[in-house]
């Protein structure tokens, strides 16, 4: 149930859209709150096509995950926990989404792959926490969900299991008494089971989404958020500060705002870390310091997060220091 070419866009919306080699993939919720904000509307371009995603600016791989993946599901990046990939397919394509050149793969590509990545998990007890990525992991079924669970609960390192995911706030009936059920069961089973909801404007919370938000929120689980600091979306302090507010209200922590990465075909939201650290800088005046997301900047080549914000200068040198303390060159560029 999802708006899935460039045709059924237009006969939707009335309007023609520019042709990308990206797929498209928006489900009538969302469609159907794009035509009362409208087209041009700062929560509706981070969905529809765009002729920028036809530059060839930017990179297929921006953040390395690649250079620190020991098999195929499976990125470790820092020694302590993974990330985790049961699928590369999400409820909803969007134009930014740094992963944007690698989605699309039918669901069941890593079936065969998963008894090599619980070996791996076996293999290195220093791994405490497992975080579902993708793709979007609760498009899986609460079946595959619970298969995976059932699983990494055999393992004694495994304490936190963790969810980055979209659907709250794009596909809510996903969140159904199945998935309640299941949460709820398995936060008795590991230390802690959090779930970090991705949403980038005030604007993607309505009724429905708060009502799913409830649910989620009164099981023992912690509920943060991610966003992404994104060119004519939410690139000021007055944007921020009313996507924070918001996602307090609806019991969420604010938790990561991303640095947008250079990702081919995802340039034109780009803004560099200059005005970015302006911004932010802004908002710590503006809100308290328990609301406050950590902004960060992911370093090329699979190094890892690193605090993109600066006390000392809005400038930036075309430098960040990885976890070791070495210095890594990461262009600031812009179309």
């Amino acid at each position: 149930r999802s708006l899935r070419s460039n045709d059924e866009l237009s006969k939707f919306f009335n309007h023609d859209f520019p042709k990308t080699k990206y797929s498209i993939s928006i489900p009538f919720f969302i469609a159907n709150k794009i035509r009362k904000t409208g087209l041009d509307s700062k929560f509706a371009i981070q969905f529809l096509p765009n002729e920028g995603e036809n530059s060839t600016l930017g990179l297929i791989d921006p953040i390395g995950d690649h250079a620190q993946s020991p098999v195929k599901q499976i990125v470790h990046r820092y020694k302590n926990r993974v990330l985790f990939f049961p699928t590369q397919v999400c409820p909803i394509i969007c134009r930014y989404c740094f992963r944007k050149n690698e989605l699309g793969v039918g669901d069941d590509l890593f079936r065969a792959e998963f008894e090599k990545s619980f070996n791996y998990l076996e293999n290195h007890p220093e791994i405490e926490e497992i975080i579902f990525s993708g793709g979007d992991p609760l498009v899986l079924s609460n079946e595959k969900l619970s298969y995976y669970l059932e699983r990494f609960s055999k393992l004694k390192s495994i304490k936190y299991i963790r969810f980055h995911t979209r659907v709250p706030t794009t596909l809510p009936s996903r969140i159904d008494e199945g998935l309640i059920s299941l949460l709820k069961k398995f936060s008795s089973i590991f230390k802690k089971i959090i779930i970090v909801v991705h949403a980038n404007h005030s604007e993607e919370f309505c009724k429905v989404v708060a009502s799913k938000l409830t649910k989620l929120s009164a099981l023992n689980i912690s509920l943060l958020s991610q966003s992404v600091l994104l060119k004519g979306v939410n690139d000021s302090t007055e944007e921020l500060k009313s996507l924070i507010e918001t996602l307090v209200e609806n019991n969420i922590t604010p938790y990561y705002l991303h640095h947008p990465d250079r990702v081919k075909g995802a340039m034109h939201f780009y803004l560099t870390i200059e005005e970015g650290r302006k911004i932010y800088s802004g908002l710590r005046d503006s809100i308290s310091g328990w609301a406050l997301p950590t902004y960060v900047i992911d370093i090329p080549e699979g190094e890892g997060k690193v605090n993109a914000f600066n006390p000392e200068t809005y400038s930036y040198s075309g430098q960040l220091i990885n976890k070791k303390g070495k210095k890594i060159p990461h262009q600031d560029f812009l179309e």
